[in-house]
C-alpha cells in the first residue's frame, strides 16, 4: 500500500461531554489504532488514492469483485458499517451484522469527516461509483451510467445511510406477514394461499387500507416517507400516511417535500404531517379506535417506541430503525402479548440496501437532487469551520441535514 504522510482535518467527538472539535490529525496509515477521542461521522464519499495489499488480480480470486476491479481514482460511497462480503452473513443480504462488521465514527473505528477515511475490508464494503457494473440495479448497465453522470456528490452521499435506512423501514413494514391481508385483499392466514376466499369471509375495501404512522421526521424519516410513498403508489395499494414529529420545523419540511412529489408519486391515498397529539386524533379517526397496521419508529428513544406501541393496531406491526441505548423498553412482554404486536428493530444493512435505494435515488431527484430548497432534503454544505455550530444546531432542531466539505 502506497503511504500518503502529514496531517489532515477532522472532525472528532472528545467524550464523554457533547465535545465536538476541528483537529488536526495525522493522516490514517494502514491498521491504525482508534483511541476514545474519535472522528465523528459515519457518510463519506470520495476518491480512493490508496489501495492496500489484498487488491489486485491475482490477490482477488473468489473475492467480492472489487477485490480485482477497484483502481486508484474510483469514485466510491461506503455504507456506515464495514462488511466484509464474504461471511454467511453478508451473503443472506444481513450486511449490518457481518461478523467483521465496525460501524464507522465509532471508538472502534474512526469516521468519515475528515479529509482521509481508512476503510477496512474495502472490497465488500465501497460501492464504486465508477464500476456500475459490480452492482445490482433494476436499470441497465447504460441507464445507470446515464444515472450516474448526472447525479451530485451530494446527491450520491445519501446512499451511505438515511437513504438506504428508510428504504429499509418501508420495505420491512410493507413486506411483514401482518400486513399481506392488506396487500393481497385476503384475510389471515389465506393471504398466504391461492385457496379462494370462502363465501362469507371476504373483507371489504375499508379493510384494505394500508394505514401507517411515521414517529420521526428527521433525514431518515423523510426518507422512509419517500420510500413508502413511492412503495404504496407504485403498487396501487390503498393507504393512509400519518407522519409525525413535535418540532414544527421538521413537519414543515415534511409537507414541503409531500408538495415536491408529483401526483403518481402519491397517488391512491391521504398524507398529513401531524404533532404527536395530533397523530393520536388522527389515528383513531382513519381506523375508527383500532390502530395503525404499521409504525416505523425512526427516533431511537423510549417516549417514540410509547407512542409507535400506542397508536399500532392489534395484530400489527413496529419497525423500529432508531438507534436505542440500554435502557429498558417502555412496555412489558404482556404489552405486546395483548395486541399480538410485531416487533421489529436494528440497524440498517446499507450494503445490500443499496439497489433500490439507488433507484429511488435516480426517480427522485425533485427531493435530493437539490440543496437548501424548501423540499431540499440537504439545507447546506459547510466547511469544518462551520462543524461545531452544525452539530449544535441539528441538535437543537433548528436545521436539518448538513454535509460537510472537508476539502472547503
Amino acid at each position: 500500500m502506497s503511504e500518503l504522510n502529514g496531517t489532515q482535518k477532522a472532525v472528532r467527538w472528545h467524550p464523554p461531554s457533547y465535545d465536538v472539535r476541528v483537529d488536526d490529525i495525522p493522516i490514517p496509515q494502514g491498521h491504525s489504532g482508534v483511541h476514545d477521542v474519535h472522528i465523528c461521522g459515519h457518510e463519506f464519499i470520495g476518491e480512493v488514492v490508496a489501495l492496500g495489499s489484498s487488491f489486485g488480480a491475482e490477490s482477488a480470486k473468489g473475492r467480492p469483485p472489487l477485490y480485482s476491479r477497484l483502481e486508484v481514482g474510483h469514485k466510491v460511497v461506503s455504507p456506515f458499517t464495514v462488511n466484509c462480503g464474504e461471511c454467511s452473513v453478508c451473503r443472506l443480504g444481513y450486511t449490518a451484522r457481518c461478523t467483521g462488521s465496525l460501524l464507522f465514527g465509532s471508538p472502534l473505528l474512526n469516521g468519515g469527516q475528515a479529509q482521509y477515511v481508512r476503510v477496512p475490508k474495502a472490497g465488500g464494503t465501497l460501492f464504486d461509483l465508477s464500476e456500475p457494473s459490480t452492482w445490482a440495479s433494476s436499470m441497465t448497465e447504460t441507464e445507470k451510467e446515464k444515472a450516474l453522470s448526472n447525479l451530485s456528490d451530494s446527491s450520491l452521499l445519501m446512499l451511505a445511510d438515511i437513504l438506504p435506512t428508510g428504504v429499509f423501514a418501508a420495505t420491512q413494514a410493507i413486506n411483514h406477514p401482518k400486513v399481506q391481508p392488506f396487500i393481497t385483499g385476503k384475510p389471515w392466514p389465506l393471504c398466504f394461499s391461492s385457496a379462494p376466499v370462502p363465501e362469507g369471509l371476504q373483507i371489504l375495501d375499508e379493510d384494505k387500507v394500508f394505514t401507517v404512522a411515521i414517529v420521526g421526521l428527521g433525514p431518515v424519516g423523510v426518507c422512509a416517507a419517500v420510500s413508502l410513498l413511492d412503495i404504496v403508489s407504485t403498487r396501487k395499494i390503498p393507504f393512509r400516511i400519518i407522519a409525525i414529529d413535535p418540532n414544527g420545523s421538521r413537519r414543515e419540511k415534511m409537507k414541503a417535500v409531500y408538495g415536491a412529489i408529483d401526483e403518481d408519486g402519491k397517488a391512491g391515498g391521504e398524507f398529513v404531517v401531524v404533532s404527536v397529539d395530533e397523530a393520536k386524533q388522527k389515528s383513531k379517526e382513519w381506523t375508527h379506535g383500532v390502530g395503525c397496521t404499521a409504525v416505523l419508529e425512526v427516533v431511537g428513544n423510549t417516549s417514540a417506541l410509547e407512542l409507535a406501541y400506542d397508536l399500532v393496531r392489534a395484530f400489527g406491526v413496529i419497525t423500529s430503525v432508531g438507534v436505542h441505548q440500554q435502557r429498558p423498553l417502555p412496555f412489558t412482554g404482556g404489552n405486546a402479548y395483548d395486541k399480538n404486536v410485531s416487533l421489529d428493530f436494528g440497524r440498517c444493512p446499507a450494503r445490500a440496501m443499496f439497489p433500490p435505494a439507488f433507484d429511488l435515488l435516480v426517480k427522485r431527484q425533485d427531493i435530493f437532487g437539490t440543496i437548501g430548497q424548501p423540499a431540499s432534503l440537504i439545507d447546506k454544505i459547510v466547511d469544518f469551520g462551520q462543524a461545531e455550530e452544525s452539530y449544535r444546531a441539528f441538535d437543537k432542531g433548528e436545521v436539518g441535514k448538513v454535509l460537510f466539505d472537508p476539502w472547503k
